[in-house]
């Protein structure tokens, strides 16, 4: 397997921008942090509850930029698969989704159904609608096609994590841990949209 590493080409300013953003609020907090703590009487729980919510969008924020960066390779479909996304997770329609990037991924997965065709959010969003007969497992993307849907991926057999971590979290950490694929998953409980790289997952804050 692959070590997943940033193009030297991936140069998107405008989340880039974002990310300097909110790294350069979140030194200006810290700094006021430490000049608090010089008076007395004064109580900084409040403060640190927000510095770390700000770190959580802080790593969302970079997860989009660095998934951008990771498929941008691989397919030119990631404005549509990007919407596609923001909007399975707006509805709470759970999703998993695998790009296959250079290792082939079929031999790691049961055999799906062959869907063959161009990637449209639209046709995205209809294979994951609650009752389809295709949303009950994962969607295999290659290049700008989904190639297939329904497949059952491999769990996670390393990870030692959040133990409440759901079935398509589980799988979508076990793909990547036997392939380079990058796989995406929307839980259907919170409409949280995350990937899973080389074992790890990652909360994902969906940015056009």
């Amino acid at each position: 397997m692959a070590t997943a590493t940033v193009q030297n080409d991936c140069d998107f300013s405008p989340m880039k921008e974002k990310l300097k953003e909110h790294l350069t609020q979140t030194n200006e907090q810290l700094g006021l942090l430490l000049s608090s703590l010089d008076r007395d009487g004064s109580c900084l729980l409040h403060e640190f509850e927000q510095i770390m919510n700000r770190f959580s969008q802080i790593k969302a924020t970079a997860a989009a930029f660095y998934l951008r960066c990771y498929l941008s390779p691989y397919t030119d479909s990631y404005l549509a698969l990007s919407t596609g996304i923001q909007h399975l997770s707006e509805r709470r329609h759970g999703a998993l989704i695998v790009i296959e990037r250079n290792d082939p991924t079929e031999s790691f997965m049961q055999k799906g159904i062959p869907v063959g065709a161009m990637f449209t959010h639209s046709l995205l969003e209809s294979i994951f609608y609650p009752g389809s007969p295709l949303h009950d497992g994962a969607v295999l993307i290659k290049g700008n096609q989904i190639i297939s849907a329904a497949h059952v991926l491999p769990h996670s057999t390393l990870y030692s994590g959040e133990k409440k971590l759901g079935t398509r979290h589980r799988a979508a950490i076990g793909m990547s841990e036997q392939t380079d694929a990058l796989v995406i998953v929307v839980s259907e409980e919170t409409g949280r949209a995350s990937f899973a790289l080389d074992g790890t997952l990652y909360p994902l804050a969906v940015i056009d």
